[in-house]
C-alpha cells in the first residue's frame, strides 16, 4: 500500500548557486510548507524524500532549499519535478473547506439534477478559483464562489451548483 501524497507545486527553475529551487505552488497562499517539513520530489517516475531547510516567498513563487540538493547542477536536475507532501501532514481545514486536489474528479450537477461533467482542473485567477468541468460536448468554466457552489459533497463525489442564467452556455 503506497502512502497518500498530495502535489503542492512544480519546480520551475534553479535559483542562485547554492542548490535553491524555485517552486510554483499550485496554491500560492499555501501554508503547508515550512522549515523542517518532510517533502518529496517526483520526476520521471522517481521519487526522493527531502527536508525543507529554508523557505521564503519570491513574488507568487517560493524559494526552497532542500536537504541533499547542493549546488546549481543538482538544483537544475530537479526542474520539472513535482513537490509532494504526505496527506496526513496537511493542515486541518474548517468544516466546509477543502483542498483543490480533493475537488478534481468530482461530478458537477445542477440543483435541478442536470449532470454538467467532472472537474478536470482548477484555474487560479486574481478573482478566485475557477473549476474546469469537462462535459459531454464541451468544457465549462465554473467560478468557485458561494453564489454558484451550493454544496461540495466529497463522500458522494459531487459538487452541486446553482448556475446563473447563461453560465453553462458560454
Amino acid at each position: 500500500m503506497s502512502e497518500a501524497l498530495v502535489p503542492l507545486g512544480e519546480v520551475v527553475a534553479a535559483h542562485a548557486l547554492g542548490g535553491w529551487l524555485k517552486l510554483t505552488p499550485y496554491n500560492p497562499d499555501t501554508t503547508n510548507l515550512s522549515e523542517g517539513s518532510e517533502v518529496f520530489l517526483e520526476k520521471e517516475g522517481r521519487r526522493a524524500m527531502h527536508r525543507i531547510e529554508s523557505i521564503r516567498p519570491h513574488r507568487r513563487q517560493l524559494l526552497l532549499k532542500l536537504s541533499e540538493i547542493e549546488g546549481r547542477e543538482q538544483a537544475e536536475a530537479c526542474i520539472g519535478a513535482t513537490l509532494l507532501l504526505r496527506e496526513e501532514s496537511l493542515q486541518l481545514l474548517k468544516p466546509g473547506e477543502y483542498y483543490h486536489y480533493q475537488v478534481i474528479g468530482l461530478e458537477v450537477v445542477t440543483t435541478g439534477g442536470e449532470r454538467i461533467g467532472a472537474v478536470t482542473g482548477i484555474l487560479l485567477t486574481a478573482g478566485g478559483a475557477i473549476y474546469a468541468v469537462a462535459g459531454e460536448s464541451k468544457e465549462h468554466l465554473i467560478p468557485a464562489v458561494k453564489e454558484i457552489i451550493e454544496k461540495v459533497d466529497q463522500s458522494a463525489g459531487v459538487i452541486v451548483i446553482n448556475p446563473p442564467e447563461g453560465l453553462l452556455d458560454l
